[in-house]
């Protein structure tokens, strides 16, 4: 009986193998698909109470070929892809570089726009302004101030001159009545003199 089924497996397998040369060849198909046509293909048979799987040896090699050989061109891809992002990252921390320089550069350039040169010194343009204001409200306050004491020193200077008006008027007018005196003497004396005369 042993025989029987050990010759019956045998001829199972001829024939699968006879039928498998009129089907695709596994070189025509996926990874997937050439291991489900291996095991499509593949006989089974029993002896001795254990059972046995029979694979054809020249299609497992070619399936291993063709697994060997995707596995080399993913990892020809892999490699590939990893120079790919090696230079992408070269690439991008060089642009990035640019960026930080280019980003310090606009901050350069728009400090100097809202910044300006006030005695040597950069100041930003609002407290610049604030000096500026500063400046012309001080020089305001000065010039009221000043105004107020040239009007209150003009008001002291035209009292002064209107006192001295009057003083140089009584003066003239004391010297005027001081020399009416002098005269009425001189001619009170003079006539004495002359009565004096006269009497001798």
């Amino acid at each position: 009986m042993k025989n029987f089924l050990l010759f019956f497996s045998g001829a199972l397998l001829y024939f699968n193998t006879l039928n498998a040369q009129e089907e695709p060849t596994v070189d025509d198909m996926t990874i997937k698909g050439q291991f489900e046509t291996l095991v499509r293909k593949s006989t089974n048979y029993r002896q001795g109470g254990k059972r046995y799987e029979v694979v054809r040896l020249l299609e497992l090699e070619a399936f291993q070929k063709n697994v060997l050989d995707t596995i080399s061109a993913a990892n020809n891809n892999i490699s590939e892809l990893q120079a790919t992002i090696a230079k992408n990252e070269t690439t991008l921390s060089s642009l990035n570089t640019k960026l930080d320089e280019t980003s310090k550069k606009l901050g350069e350039v728009t400090s100097e726009k809202d910044s300006m040169s006030f005695f040597g010194l950069m100041v930003s343009k609002g407290s610049y302004k604030l000096i500026v204001w500063s400046i012309i409200f001080g020089l305001l306050v000065l010039f009221v101030l000043f105004v107020y004491k040239f009007k209150n020193s003009n008001a002291l200077t035209q009292l002064a001159k209107a006192n001295l008006a009057d003083v140089e008027m009584e003066f003239e007018e004391h010297r005027r009545r001081a020399l009416e005196r002098e005269q009425k003497i001189s001619r009170k004396l003079q006539d004495e003199i002359n009565k004096n005369k006269k009497g001798a």
